[in-house]
């Protein structure tokens, strides 16, 4: 089935339609996860990009095979995330810690900014990791008992509402973090005279960023709507 797309549509709308939409909105700086409620028409004006060339690029983009987020119920979406996302950043936090301490130990006096990407990795991966703890071992958890209830369970924390709205703090913090990453390696553009463990380095990083931006995404605009929407459709069969 062809999928019209529309600079009206927001970018959340526009990725939960076409996943792929989300490399063409990573090249071009559109943030659809924290900021997924704009329009594409409205985000383009806000960073001076051609609106109608990313028409073009979305429409002209062939479909792949992707996960049916939208099919999907929170239980469902919950365990896609953690593997899909909780498991890459597992595997990649420690891998990429390590090389940003051989990058910037040495090459960091030839190129200070090292020095500043080191510093924001170490608070993003001080942010992340405890991040993905919470979820797994408290929101998750709970999020599969309601999808699993008749009614809404008792929680510790009362409505789910509440731990969600620490999660989108931490979402929002962890994107600050990417965009300043972002601006300290010149959009993960290695100098000329990087060895391979600098240009591998770089490459993690965006890697990294286009990965948590589509996991904030999944949660932000889909899985947390969709469990406040149960919560209170459970509450109302009480």
């Amino acid at each position: 089935m062809t999928i019209t797309l529309s600079a009206d549509q927001t970018l959340a709308e526009i990725v939960n339609a076409r996943p792929a939409a989300a490399r063409t909105f990573e090249a071009h700086n559109l943030d659809y996860c924290c900021g997924g409620r704009r329009t594409l028409a409205d985000a383009c004006a806000e960073s001076g990009t051609d609106a109608a060339f990313v028409m073009e690029q979305l429409n002209a983009m062939e479909t792949e095979d992707e996960p049916d987020w939208m099919a999907m119920g929170p239980a469902a979406l919950v365990d896609h995330i953690e593997a899909a996302h909780h498991e890459y950043l597992n595997s990649e936090l420690p891998r990429i810690d390590a090389l940003v301490s051989k990058v910037s130990s040495k090459h960091g006096d030839r190129h200070p900014e090292l020095l500043e990407v080191r510093a924001t990795w170490g608070e993003l991966r001080a942010e992340l990791e405890p991040h993905l703890m919470k979820e797994e071992r408290v929101l998750f958890p709970m999020i599969r008992e309601l999808a699993a209830s008749d009614t809404t369970p008792e929680f510790h924390c009362g409505t789910l509402g509440n731990p969600i709205l620490v999660m989108l703090s931490e979402h929002d913090h962890a994107g600050h973090l990417l965009a300043s990453l972002r601006a300290r390696t010149g959009g993960y553009s290695a100098p000329d005279d990087a060895c391979m463990s600098y240009r591998m380095l770089y490459d993690a990083l965006g890697e990294l960023e286009a990965d948590t931006h589509l996991h904030i995404h999944k949660e932000n605009n889909l899985l947390f709507p969709a469990v406040l929407a149960l919560e209170t459709s459970s509450d109302a069969k009480k």
